[in-house]
């Protein structure tokens, strides 16, 4: 991609380029008044894209510069760089790669010079994409070499292999308006306003900080320690986009931080939000955060143990070794344009009533620790939470996020075969929940969506893949109200079920269980008479005759719907849902 110059955001005055306090050039991809208003009126009849929340959020930080040296998605030639070596193909160092994913349908339509409309999910025209590259990327080579391996434990890995569309468009983008945001106004700084502020006020040396998580009193001593070590003011910008399914809303992180800053000195700190979707990415994800700060003005990067690392593999092991973003960017230091801070977690030693760095724990230092999952435990308990690991107007907000013995919400996603039984173990295991608990549970059966929310809808492809799409909408939505969903569709396809999956664990948990009935016992219960009118061709598209069925990879519960009765198998279901905690006795 070449990086010619472009004009700025539209609210501000006309120039090319913005040069960075610290060297590098901020590039703003927003027309001028005059030519966003003619694109926006030309775009009505462009070909469009409905952006999702991860293209939204690279969409909006493209635009504003955020990006920078980015002018738009990565077409081939910056793409295999970028999977390969970290760089972009004329060797500026970017290590994420940027891509707009659109289906084959939509990509048979367009050529090189095409244009495309990029809109929320409104409907607002944002932008518009001059394509010059329509291409297949690898995904599995993909997710081997940008995240290390092809486990879908990994979101990232799971968000590329199953809800990534197969095709890619490369090219510029010419910014109409920036993304509406309702919330947190004051707080949503491009990276030219931050740095004006930074100028205004005099602040010159900035370390930056990254979180997606609430902020407690070790984040404080960490932020203010790597802050005083450097000489700098302290820039916390937590991202405020897509993060790691099952964190906490970033309407309660942002709330918590805000509680957070009057315990720091005063004019030490700036609040300031990025929205970014994140990828979970490690050692290359805190490489793109270090470039990402740097074009908002900083000039000093905290990385952490284990910086944007997403946890344990299916081995139970480590996806990144806790050293290795810092690591990463020490080799990449003399060109990053920013000074990398690396710091070690902070622990409170309770013989010494203070913080340290783990690096100074000595042998007989009494460490204590609260992890998220018992943190979660005490507010679901409502039992004390030690004012050494957090300060009480934060534990507030948390305590009314979180309200005492308040159930999680979760939905339970039978999938299979037509016959295979998923209705009937489904039914079992609503009648057993409803014999020890008066949660809300609430049925959503394949034909029974069919009949009252897909009205209308065929058995192609497309069709199918909205119907589990609606399913897993109104799932997501009894979840984040702490109820209970029971979702019994075929649900054939994995990229449908996978977007439902993302759909519920933004508020709660996921439950895929396979009712892996063989075809051959399907086709002999036969209730309906569906097979043997599929045999005749009377029916086309059926699943597991003329139609592929997708079987799971990784359910959390697989069963045979022929191996035992109803009844036992929804026990199974039970058993599952006890270990997870989320059912009682």
């Amino acid at each position: 991609m070449s990086h010619t110059a472009l004009a700025p955001n539209p609210e501000l005055v006309p120039e090319e380029t913005l040069i960075a306090p610290h060297g590098g050039v901020l590039k703003e991809l927003y027309l001028s008044p005059a030519e966003a208003e003619a694109l926006k009126q030309r775009s009505v009849r462009l070909p469009g894209v409905d952006l999702n929340t991860r293209q939204l959020c690279d969409l909006e930080l493209l635009l504003s510069g955020a990006f920078s040296p980015l002018e738009g998605f990565l077409g081939r030639r910056d793409y295999d760089r970028v999977v390969e070596e970290l760089r972009l193909a004329d060797g500026t160092l970017w290590p994420i790669p940027i891509t707009l994913d659109v289906d084959e349908a939509f990509a048979a339509q367009l050529s090189t010079g095409s244009e495309v409309a990029l809109r929320d999910s409104q409907g607002v025209p944002l932008a518009v994409l001059d394509v010059h590259d329509v291409y297949w990327p690898d995904r599995l080579h993909e997710a081997k070499r940008v995240f290390g391996t092809t486990d879908r434990l990994h979101p990232g890995v799971a968000e590329l292999l199953d809800r990534t569309k197969p095709v890619a468009l490369g090219g510029r983008v010419r910014g109409i308006q920036q993304p509406a945001h309702y919330d947190f106004g004051e707080l949503r700084d491009t990276p030219r306003s931050l740095r004006e502020w930074f100028v205004s006020n005099g602040w010159s040396r900035i370390v930056a900080f990254q979180t997606r998580n609430p902020m407690h009193r070790a984040h404080r001593e960490l932020t203010q320690r790597a802050a005083q070590l450097v000489g700098a003011k302290l820039l916390i910008q937590p991202s405020v986009g897509r993060t790691k399914p099952g964190d906490v809303d970033h309407y309660t992180r942002v709330r918590c931080i805000r509680a957070l800053l009057p315990h720091y000195p005063a004019d030490s700190v700036k609040l300031s939000l990025l929205p970014l979707a994140m990828r979970m990415g490690g050692p290359r994800e805190a490489l793109w955060h270090a470039i990402i700060r740097k074009n908002y003005g900083a000039s000093h990067f905290i990385v952490g143990r284990d910086h944007a690392g997403p946890g344990k593999d299916s081995n139970g092991q480590p996806f990144y070794g806790p050293f290795d973003a810092q690591t990463l960017l020490e080799q990449h230091q003399d060109e990053l344009g920013i000074q990398v801070v690396p710091f070690p977690a902070m622990v409170y030693a309770a013989n010494r009533d203070s913080y340290l760095p783990s690096t100074e724990v000595a042998a007989d230092d009494e460490v204590r620790d609260i992890s998220g999952t018992q943190l979660r435990q005490h507010l679901h308990e409502g039992s004390e939470i030690p004012s050494w690991f957090s300060f009480p107007d934060v534990v507030k907000i948390l305590r009314e996020r979180h309200p005492v013995h308040a159930p999680r919400g979760f939905a339970l996603f039978f999938t299979g075969l037509s016959g295979a039984g998923k209705s009937t173990i489904a039914q079992a295991v609503i009648a057993q929940l409803l014999e020890h608990t008066s949660r809300p549970v609430t049925v959503l059966d394949g034909d029974e969506v069919r009949k009252h929310l897909s009205r209308g809808l065929g058995f192609s492809r497309e069709d199918r893949a909205a119907n589990v799409t609606r399913i897993g909408y109104v799932a997501s939505e009894i979840v984040r109200h702490g109820g209970i969903a029971v979702c019994a569709p075929i649900a054939p396809y994995a990229d449908a079920r996978a977007e439902s999956r993302a759909l519920v664990e933004a508020h709660g948990d996921f439950i895929e269980i396979h009712v892996a009935t063989t075809l051959e016992v399907c086709e002999a219960r036969d209730r309906k008479g569906l097979y043997a009118q599929a045999r005749a061709g009377k029916i086309t598209q059926f699943t597991g005759i003329s139609d592929p069925y997708e079987a799971p990879e990784q359910p959390e519960l697989r069963i045979d719907g022929n191996a035992a009765e109803p009844t036992a198998l929804a026990r199974q279901v039970l058993a599952l849902l006890r270990n997870k905690g989320l059912i009682e006795g």
